[in-house]
């Protein structure tokens, strides 16, 4: 078969035209995946459970102009006699990018191994920073109710972890993290300390306003 000067032509025009597309059919969606809220609920650790909080970022985020993705607040529960619901198991597989479209992590494990949360990327829903150590206030206390790894405390750890499954402004205490990766030797993002109780008053006492970290289940 002869192969014409002008098909061999059209044909290595077709060729970068065809990569090209496949480029952008594999490029990654950076639009906002996660972020810090800017306002907690205004009522300390009550949150409205789990529910609420959802609720809370899904509203945060699309006061923000991001629209069409599942937002969960990355918060566990405590119950009796079994383990509770782990913030991990809630947030989808990765990856994830704050406002700025900086990614945050790829995946689950690269989330509680080496994320990329520090001061300058853990930012809220409208891109900006989140005050940390050395602000006034400092707000880096991060309501997480979580260990580092991700998952809920077990049933026979003692004390409330979870200002009672988010719905508590007075009793009870709350694990925290911190966004901007210092305090006092506490630099963990997701399980830095415990809070002092569960009321806007007592999470000031340690660093925090009720804030709490928000993913996209259906990330880019």
């Amino acid at each position: 078969m002869t192969v014409t000067k002008a098909a061999t032509k059209a044909a290595l025009i077709a060729i970068p035209l065809l990569l090209s597309a496949g480029g952008a059919a594999l490029a990654q969606d950076t639009s906002m995946s996660f972020f810090v809220t800017s306002i907690g609920s205004g009522k300390g650790g009550d949150l409205g459970g789990l529910e609420g909080a959802d609720a809370h970022c899904a509203n945060l985020a699309e006061a923000a102009g991001v629209n069409g993705k599942t937002w969960r607040a990355y918060l566990s529960t405590q119950e009796e006699g079994k383990r509770g619901i782990s913030a991990r198991d809630r947030i989808g597989s990765g990856p994830w990018h704050n406002a700025k479209g900086v990614q945050i992590a790829g995946n689950l494990d690269e989330l509680h191994l080496s994320p990329n949360i520090v001061k300058s990327t853990g930012l809220d829903e409208n891109g900006n920073l989140v005050n940390g150590r050395g602000d006034r206030p400092n707000v880096h206390d991060l309501l997480t109710g979580t260990m580092a790894d991700g998952t809920a405390y077990f049933p026979w750890m003692e004390g409330d972890k979870t200002c009672s499954n988010w719905t508590s402004s007075g009793e009870g205490s709350a694990t925290v993290g911190h966004h901007d990766r210092h305090g006092g030797g506490n630099t963990s993002w997701n399980a830095a300390h415990d809070t002092r109780g569960c009321s806007m008053e007592a999470l000031a006492m340690t660093g925090g306003a009720g804030l709490f970290m928000c993913f996209a289940t259906n990330g880019g």
